[in-house]
């Protein structure tokens, strides 16, 4: 008998994309069954504080918090290099301090790593949670008076009439010269290690499957791209799904332990959090 795992993840292009070897089982998973649960990664954050699921995606911020929970695995981690979450705004806004204190921003979730990054760079600036794709439609409808954006929005909010204020992704890595860690793939810690190795196989061969097959994977992806074009789909999801995807590494794991500890350091995080990748 297969041994059956809940694997929860985005609704998104990128994450379908990685995914899509193992919905549509297009590999060998080694005895290994996912019922796969697609819902927001805030509402995926939330989840996780009360374990619910077997396998899932969380933000990087919110493992702060999930940590004696979930172990997080070395494969399915979302990085921007030198890109990330995009600040927009229908009118100009200085990409200062002083300026986002003075506005109410609207932001993804306060357990995102969008939200935390926008806190270590404007730890004074106001904000409001709404639902990730309603949030370019809250700024251009003048409901704030900026919007912190993730996913395909990132390359689409052109089209609402918003302008680029700052992107975070740029700011962190200017700062510290890494990449930008966003999210990554989280085990529950009560599964067994041997089995927690099958699953980080499993995910690693659905995203090489994926990279080796980007045809039919970007088909797939496309449609829960929300609009997108195949062109910009495909950049969407090489943003998103590429070395970082295969295996993080030491630079990926150095750069989310440098968010925790800068977030700790600023008290956006109760604890400084030890970051142990598997399989070790």
């Amino acid at each position: 008998m297969p041994t059956e795992l809940t694997l929860a993840h985005s609704p998104d292009a990128d994450d379908a994309f990685m995914f899509y070897a193992l919905a549509k089982e297009r590999i060998d998973t080694g005895g290994l069954r996912f019922e796969h649960i697609l819902s927001d990664i805030e509402t995926l954050n939330q989840k996780a504080l009360e374990s619910t699921y077997d396998v899932t995606a969380i933000s990087f911020h919110a493992y702060a918090y999930l940590h004696q929970r979930y172990a997080l695995l070395r494969c399915g981690s979302s990085f921007g290099d030198g890109y990330g979450p995009l600040l927009v705004a229908s009118k100009p806004v200085p990409p200062d301090r002083s300026a986002l204190a003075r506005i109410r921003v609207a932001v993804p979730g306060t357990l995102t790593s969008a939200y935390l990054l926008l806190k270590l760079f404007a730890p004074e600036t106001e904000t409001v949670t709404v639902a990730f794709d309603e949030i370019p439609e809250a700024v251009a409808r003048g409901r704030v008076e900026a919007g912190l954006l993730i996913h395909e929005g990132q390359l689409t909010y052109a089209q609402a009439g918003l302008q680029p204020v700052l992107d975070l992704g740029a700011w962190w890595q200017k700062e510290t010269g890494l990449p930008v860690p966003l999210g990554g793939l989280a085990v529950r810690r009560q599964l067994e290690p041997e089995l927690v190795r099958r699953v980080a196989a499993a995910v690693e061969a659905s995203i090489r499957f994926a990279l080796d097959h980007r045809d039919e994977a970007l088909a797939h992806a496309l449609q829960f791209g929300r609009g997108l074009s195949t062109a910009l789909g495909d950049k969407f999801v090489g943003m998103y799904v590429n070395q970082w995807t295969l295996d993080c590494g030491p630079r990926g794991q150095q750069a989310i332990e440098l968010l925790l500890d800068r977030a700790f350091h600023a008290g956006l995080i109760p604890a400084r959090v030890p970051v142990n990748l598997w399989p070790a």
